[in-house]
């Protein structure tokens, strides 16, 4: 038995079907992925992510002491509430993690929302890596996260909402956070889509849960979440990028700020960025029948030049998709080999999909 979340009980009273995911039991899905995708792209879903690890900075070095840690500059973080996105590295450049992390009241505290998979060697990176600094490090095990997502999200969480509440919520543009009663209302997600991730305490996560599930909000499991997120473009760790590779070569340099900012890795990034990294991370679209899956070789002529990291069939768009690391020069026509059969690919920029709608291009090279 796997480690479960405070709506546990009411994924298995939903009928879902449960899965072990990095030693946590959660909802794969409730049915039907496809269905669940949908209502995340055309209306509003719900989904549980209280898997994740919550962890606060908190003390008078918390704002150096994050500018070392990560790639990103926290500093950019110049209100309460803001909240940017980052690799976290190691001295080789290599991607320990990513995460989000969200100012608070001032620039003394701050929340990082990992993922959990990573989250024993997190944190004892963490701590490591604090131990220069004065800065509290504690886990929030106390804490769940409601993502809700979707077109028609912000009107069903307002209805949770007293006028104070509603007045925060609508002052949130994306990747900001505000403070609700003991609730963290942040305009962030995992699915490209208009959402809010609702962080409040774990005992009162089952009625909000319920609430909004009986006004119609759809669960989602955690297929439609990943197939979501790849239309989206977004990467997924330890599977897109890992501890051997770097942002550069994982399409997040936007997430790299090399300018009056030391931290763990930035030697190394500047020494890629001037060289260039040896391989790309890329979109592939396939339209004849068959689906992209992580793992399958991707061919430039008769040469292997990458392989696919996430691939799936994307019920928005009603064909495959995938993201792909390929050698830096390959150009050309590329070709997926799927049980030995060469399948014709188009390489195009992610993401493959925005706000429902296709939003793709080929990629220019070669």
């Amino acid at each position: 038995m796997g480690q479960r979340t405070p709506i546990y009980p009411l994924h298995v009273e939903a009928g879902a079907k449960m899965v072990d995911f990095g030693g946590w039991d959660m909802p794969i899905h409730y049915g039907s992925q496809i269905e669940e995708h949908h209502a995340v792209r055309r209306d509003v879903g719900i989904c549980d992510v209280s898997h994740m690890t919550v962890v606060d900075v908190a003390g008078k070095d918390a704002r150096a002491f994050l500018r070392h840690l990560l790639a990103n500059d926290v500093a950019r973080l110049d209100a309460k509430g803001k909240a940017l996105y980052s690799p976290m590295l190691n001295e080789a450049g290599g991607i320990l993690d990513d995460l989000i992390v969200y100012r608070g009241e001032t620039d003394a505290s701050y929340r990082l929302v990992v993922n959990c998979a990573t989250r024993d060697k997190d944190l004892k990176w963490i701590a490591a890596q604090s131990s220069a600094f004065d800065v509290e490090v504690k886990e929030r095990q106390d804490l769940a996260i409601l993502a809700v997502q979707g077109p028609n999200s912000l009107e069903h969480v307002k209805a949770l909402l007293d006028a104070d509440g509603v007045s925060r919520l609508e002052g949130l543009v994306p990747f900001t956070s505000a403070d609700w009663q003991d609730w963290m209302l942040a305009r962030t997600g995992y699915t490209g889509e208009v959402g809010i991730e609702i962080i409040l305490p774990g005992e009162a996560a089952p009625a909000v849960w319920r609430r909004l599930t009986a006004a119609g909000v759809a669960p989602v499991g955690l297929g439609a979440r990943d197939t979501l997120r790849l239309e989206a473009g977004m990467n997924l760790y330890g599977q897109d990028m890992d501890e051997t590779v770097t942002p550069y070569e994982s399409n997040i340099a936007f997430t790299v700020v090399l300018d009056d900012h030391e931290f763990v890795g930035a030697t190394r990034l500047r020494e890629q960025k001037v060289a260039g990294a040896p391989r790309r991370l890329t979109g592939l679209v396939m339209t004849t029948r068959g689906v992209l899956r992580a793992h399958y070789p991707v061919f430039a002529g008769d040469q292997q030049v990458g392989e696919i990291t996430s691939g799936a069939f994307s019920p928005t768009l009603s064909h495959s998709i995938a993201l792909a690391r390929l050698d830096q020069g390959a150009t050309g026509d590329l070709a997926v080999s799927i049980r030995g059969k060469m399948h014709p690919v188009i390489e195009v920029r992610p993401p493959f999909v925005r706000n429902g709608k296709q939003v793709y291009k080929p990629a220019r090279r070669g």
